[in-house]
């Protein structure tokens, strides 16, 4: 039987420090699979939902790099 236990640190909390540490800006790939090692249930659409959350309230910047790729900055 395999017992889950509760996240210490929120994941946008995670994704903020994430960013802080690899000098504000990843692309949106890196940043998921840096999530996914800590939140192993995360899913794309729960990544994306996050993303907008927090570029709506204005901790991250996300712009279109290429085909299929996103630049996520940390906002200052």
């Amino acid at each position: 039987m395999v017992v889950k236990t509760w996240k210490t640190r929120p994941a946008h909390c995670f994704l903020l420090e994430t960013l802080e540490k690899k000098k504000g800006a990843m692309t949106d790939v890196a940043l998921f699979d840096a999530l996914k090692e800590e939140f192993k249930d995360l899913g794309f659409k729960d990544f994306n939902e996050l993303l907008m959350r927090l570029e709506i309230g204005g901790k991250i910047r996300a712009m279109s790099m290429a085909r299929g790729k996103r630049r996520i900055e940390l906002v200052t």
